[in-house]
């Protein structure tokens, strides 16, 4: 990688004039027909503001913004919309496809330098688990369109059993042609597998953790209908960016792609606290929001562990690698916005922790250069899983009992967006990540009474344990086999619990409308059993009012009455 940063700028320099629009611009034949050939094209135009930028994201796929310039990468789906609207653009023509060296059997592949076919890799995963039964089991997550298996492989001291232990997530290459993280996740698979016995840091990650790794989220991206890497690119069989297609409160509707429903449906099954996923086209750590110019309400400890991670690479890597931006790190809103990424939605809707790492300018990374990127980012991925080991661990049971609650944990004052999460249900167990500092929680639970503990110190780089004992409310609300929504207390003044039935539970919508009928809200959020769905009306006047659940799946529809009081 000494000399990519020089290759860069040589490539870069014939566009510096782009903003004169004093080049002749490619017919629009020629894109068409890279497109045809390759899958894909990519193209700059001028960066003329947010708004537009904004506007472009909501119909392209954007892979980056700097320097004034957008670039774009265009699929056969999008290449007719963007031909129409009259931009002047510049081609790039890349040779990384010139950097994929296939491996010539698994001996080869496996010592990391070249790209295995696709049926290698399949093998290499399956060998993962062969040769470590007791500490590794590898799953199925789902498959492509083209019927290929996304894999995610279990690394755990206990890996045959479900432990009540954090679960955390390294996924890559949902961008077929963002090669690095691919190569680096089986790198780390088999760097944990092999040091479990040598190293008390490995030993300390797999005894205490359930880690999962996916190196190949979009492998018709990568493979294409064959077995060999040849000519990747961004897009599923589909044509569709995989990391713009995730469920979004500002695009209702969205038809999802196969290969991320199955990923969304095995993330639900495992309740992740913390994960990330690789990319490539840039190198910095992205954290969110991507979607909304308001901090996340963790936005402090997001930065922290973001900035941890670069200023590790640093200390490993040449000079000016992952120094993109704010030395390596970014908001994700303030590079650029994007609507469906995987990473709001973990945040946003699973209650879970993740950052996008961009890991190299490179789209696919030339295998003369996968092994300097394991030197430069191996010890940042160890420490960044480390993370979910700190925070606030306990576990909410029955006071009587003993019994796991599954409750709600809210951080008074601070907690916004989502940002609360969940005990488990079938354990009580729960983890937040969270800044160091002095914290007030909230603990909720249809029929129990509230409990509050203030003051929780949360030291940095260490666990706070909390056992937390919940008592029956004697006069709490039937909620057995709800055939409508039961709204308790009401009237309220500040939170309002939905109990709501069955045929809710998923994601839902929620409309509140003022006596007059006007609509005063409009959100989403997940109704599970056991657990009230929370109506914040602190910020409603008083009166009456009337909310409408709608569950996006089966588009069923319930209805029920409130009153706020104000005095």
């Amino acid at each position: 990688m000494v000399n990519k940063r020089l290759h860069l700028i040589l490539f870069t320099l014939p566009f510096f004039n782009l903003l004169n629009f004093s080049q002749d611009v490619i017919s629009d034949d020629r894109l068409l027909d890279i497109i045809k050939q390759k899958g894909q094209a990519e193209v700059i135009i001028a960066y003329s503001g947010r708004k537009e930028t904004e506007y472009l994201s909501r119909n392209l796929s954007i892979a980056s913004v700097e320097d004034k310039r957008i670039h774009i990468i265009l699929s056969r789906k999008t290449v007719e919309w963007f031909i129409a609207q009259h931009y002047d653009y510049e081609i790039i023509v890349r040779d990384d496809a010139k950097g994929i060296v296939n491996s010539s059997d698994i001996k080869a592949a496996v010592a990391w330098e070249t790209y295995p076919t696709y049926t290698q890799y399949d093998s290499i995963m399956q060998k993962f688990a062969d040769d470590y039964p007791s500490l590794s089991n590898l799953d199925t997550i789902g498959t492509s369109i083209n019927g290929k298996l996304i894999l995610a492989l279990k690394i755990s001291d206990n890996a045959g059993n479900d432990e009540d232990e954090p679960e955390v997530f390294y996924a890559s290459t949902m961008h077929g042609d963002e090669t690095g993280g691919f190569i680096l996740l089986l790198r780390l698979a088999d760097y944990l597998l092999k040091n479990y016995t040598l190293s008390t840091r490995v030993r300390s990650l797999v005894d205490n953790l359930e880690i999962w790794i996916n190196p190949l989220s979009n492998p018709d991206g990568t493979y294409g209908s064959g077995d060999t890497m040849t000519s990747p690119t961004r897009f599923n069989a589909n044509g569709e960016d995989l990391n713009r297609n995730f469920p979004d409160p500002e695009e209702p509707g969205k038809i999802l792609e196969k290969e991320n429903n199955d990923m969304i449906s095995f993330m639900r099954r495992h309740k992740f606290i913390l994960s990330a996923n690789f990319h490539s086209g840039a190198e910095v750590v992205n954290y969110p929001w991507d979607r909304w110019f308001r901090l996340h309400a963790d936005d402090n400890w997001f930065y922290s562990i973001s900035r941890s991670y670069a200023d590790t690479v640093h200390k490993h890597s040449v000079s000016g690698y992952m120094t993109y931006l704010d030395d390596g790190v970014t908001n994700g809103y303030d590079w650029y916005k994007i609507n469906g990424g995987r990473q709001d939605f973990v945040i946003y809707e699973l209650h879970g922790r993740e950052v996008t790492i961009e890991l190299d300018y490179d789209y696919i990374t030339p295998a003369a250069q996968l092994n300097s990127l394991w030197e430069y980012n191996w010890r940042s991925m160890l420490g960044y899983l480390e993370n979910s080991l700190y925070g606030i661990h306990g576990f909410v049971r029955d006071a009587h009992t003993s019994a796991p609650v599954p409750a709600r944990i809210f951080v008074i004052d601070h907690d916004k967006d989502s940002s609360h999460i969940y005990s488990d249900t079938l354990t009580g167990s729960f983890v937040r990540l969270i800044a160091p500092g002095t914290w007030d929680l909230l603990f909720t639970a249809t029929g129990y009474q509230d409990v509050l503990l203030t003051n929780v110190a949360v030291v940095e780089g260490q666990s706070t344990g909390l056992l937390v004992e919940m008592h029956s409310d004697i006069n709490s609300v039937d909620t057995s086999e709800t055939p409508v929504p039961v709204l308790y207390p009401n009237p309220a003044k500040t939170i309002i619990k939905a109990v709501l039935p069955e045929r809710q539970f998923g994601r839902i919508n929620i409309k509140i409308f003022n006596s007059t009928g006007i609509k005063i809200s409009d959100y989403y959020s997940y109704a599970m059993k056991g657990i009230p769905v929370e109506i914040d009306v602190r910020g409603l006047s008083g009166g009456v009012y009337t909310v409408i659940f709608t569950n996006t799946t089966s588009k069923i529809t319930d209805k029920g009455r409130f009153v706020v009081l104000r005095r």
